[in-house]
């Protein structure tokens, strides 16, 4: 799998990582056997790389990574100090009334299920501070799938889906999405909680609407903005996924 580089100097390597891999192996989640991550294939390159920050596996979009200890122990510290500046957008189910909103609801683990977690009632474990800010970019009306985990797209001439090939359409929105605490898949419980789940979530909205031709998690990872060693704004996009250009042109 071959990876682009949006952004590169001596301590820092931004990469626009694709939907549908890992970054790293984790105790819960952990990659098949001979399945590749993010980090196996960039430490071919460089042996010393270490991951910053993390991205879902169907999430796509800018990943930064650091290629010295001091460079990490750096980065870390304005993660911390939640300095770093992350943007997002999703598409996700419904049409999100206000334009503009700031959800702050504390995160903990799901009791049902270790794989997942929760904002609101019911949560289990340590609740941690989670806030996200949002902005409506378009609502639209498109034809779907429904339950995504579970259905296959049908077979059209040309790989083009149109409204012919459905017989219904939904509504959606098109959004960007500041997190401002760094929560394990906190963009996904938040729109979860006030109920517009991001589209083509197999974990958090499995019998939701997804739009035709998507077949991945309507999650992009559009910019990231941090300091480099001496001080300087560094800030790299990643271009948007042709698979949503086609949904919200």
């Amino acid at each position: 799998m071959r990876i682009k580089t949006l952004y590169e100097d001596a301590d820092f390597l931004v990469i626009d990582k694709p939907s549908g891999i890992f970054v790293h192996p984790s105790t819960a989640l952990r990659a098949g056997p001979g399945e590749s991550t993010v980090l196996d294939l960039m430490k071919k390159k460089y042996p010393g790389i270490q991951l910053s920050h993390r991205l879902d596996k169907e999430t796509s979009g800018v990943l930064v990574l650091t290629k010295s200890e001091k460079a990490y122990q750096f980065l870390k510290k304005q993660f911390q100090a939640r300095t770093v500046k992350k943007t997002y957008v999703a598409i996700v189910n419904g049409h999100v009334k206000n334009d503009h909103g700031i959800i702050n609801k504390p995160i903990g683990r799901s009791p049902k299920d270790f794989r997942r977690r929760l904002a609101g009632r019911g949560v289990k474990g340590k609740i941690r501070e989670a806030i996200t800010e949002y902005k409506v970019l378009k609502r639209f009306q498109a034809p779907f799938v429904q339950n995504f985990s579970r259905l296959t797209l049908p077979r059209v001439r040309g790989g083009t889906y149109t409204d012919k090939n459905f017989e219904q359409i939904t509504p959606f929105t098109y959004m960007e999405i500041k997190p401002k605490t760094g929560r394990t898949h906190q963009i996904r419980v938040h729109m979860k909680f006030i109920n517009h789940p991001v589209a083509c979530d197999s974990l958090y909205n499995p019998k939701g609407a997804c739009p035709a031709g998507l077949n991945r998690l309507a999650l992009h990872a559009k910019s990231i903005e941090f300091k480099n060693l001496d001080g300087k704004t560094i800030k790299v996009e990643a271009a948007l996924p042709k698979e949503f250009k086609k949904i919200v042109s």
